[in-house]
Protein backbone atom coordinates (compact mmCIF):
# COMPACT_ATOMS: atom_id res chain seq x y z
CA UNK A 1 0.00 0.00 0.00
CA UNK A 2 1.44 3.96 -1.41
CA UNK A 3 1.82 5.75 1.99
CA UNK A 4 0.11 8.92 2.71
CA UNK A 5 -2.56 8.85 0.26
CA UNK A 6 -5.12 8.66 2.55
CA UNK A 7 -6.82 11.84 3.41
CA UNK A 8 -6.32 13.57 7.36
CA UNK A 9 -9.45 11.98 9.20
CA UNK A 10 -9.73 14.56 12.04
CA UNK A 11 -12.34 16.14 14.34
CA UNK A 12 -15.20 18.87 12.86
CA UNK A 13 -17.85 20.58 14.83
CA UNK A 14 -21.59 20.83 12.70
CA UNK A 15 -23.72 23.59 12.91
CA UNK A 16 -27.21 23.05 11.60
CA UNK A 17 -29.86 25.73 10.38
CA UNK A 18 -31.46 25.57 13.65
CA UNK A 19 -28.08 26.26 15.96
CA UNK A 20 -28.42 23.06 17.11
CA UNK A 21 -24.02 21.47 17.09
CA UNK A 22 -22.49 18.89 17.25
CA UNK A 23 -18.87 17.01 16.76
CA UNK A 24 -17.91 14.68 14.34
CA UNK A 25 -15.08 13.14 12.60
CA UNK A 26 -14.51 13.65 8.79
CA UNK A 27 -11.71 14.94 6.04
CA UNK A 28 -13.39 18.04 5.29
CA UNK A 29 -11.69 21.24 5.99
CA UNK A 30 -9.29 20.67 9.24
CA UNK A 31 -9.43 19.62 13.12
CA UNK A 32 -11.33 22.05 14.24
CA UNK A 33 -13.16 23.67 11.04
CA UNK A 34 -17.05 24.47 11.77
CA UNK A 35 -19.38 23.15 9.05
CA UNK A 36 -22.62 25.11 8.86
CA UNK A 37 -25.18 23.64 6.74
CA UNK A 38 -27.51 25.63 4.40
CA UNK A 39 -30.08 22.47 4.16
CA UNK A 40 -30.97 20.66 7.50
CA UNK A 41 -31.94 17.23 7.45
CA UNK A 42 -34.25 17.32 10.71
CA UNK A 43 -36.96 19.39 7.77
CA UNK A 44 -35.98 18.69 5.04
CA UNK A 45 -37.99 16.83 2.81
CA UNK A 46 -35.30 15.19 0.93
CA UNK A 47 -34.28 13.10 4.35
CA UNK A 48 -37.84 13.60 5.99
CA UNK A 49 -40.04 12.35 3.00
CA UNK A 50 -42.00 15.23 2.03
CA UNK A 51 -44.99 14.71 0.54
CA UNK A 52 -44.38 14.04 -3.39
CA UNK A 53 -47.36 15.58 -5.79
CA UNK A 54 -47.40 14.69 -9.86
CA UNK A 55 -48.12 18.46 -11.05
CA UNK A 56 -49.60 18.21 -14.54
CA UNK A 57 -47.91 22.04 -15.41
CA UNK A 58 -48.46 23.05 -19.33
CA UNK A 59 -50.86 19.72 -19.72
CA UNK A 60 -47.70 17.46 -20.00
CA UNK A 61 -48.75 14.80 -18.27
CA UNK A 62 -52.07 14.64 -19.65
CA UNK A 63 -50.38 14.68 -23.35
CA UNK A 64 -48.42 11.58 -22.33
CA UNK A 65 -51.56 9.83 -20.87
CA UNK A 66 -53.73 10.60 -23.87
CA UNK A 67 -50.51 9.49 -26.58
CA UNK A 68 -49.70 6.60 -25.07
CA UNK A 69 -52.56 5.01 -22.85
CA UNK A 70 -53.61 2.50 -25.61
CA UNK A 71 -50.11 0.75 -25.58
CA UNK A 72 -50.02 -2.90 -23.12
CA UNK A 73 -46.56 -3.55 -22.03
CA UNK A 74 -46.92 -6.90 -21.16
CA UNK A 75 -50.31 -6.57 -20.08
CA UNK A 76 -52.80 -9.22 -20.87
Amino acid sequence: MKPDIHPQYHLIKVVMTDGTEFQTRSTYGSEGTTLNLDIDPKTHPAWTGGSQQLLDRGGRLSRFNSRFSGLSFGKK
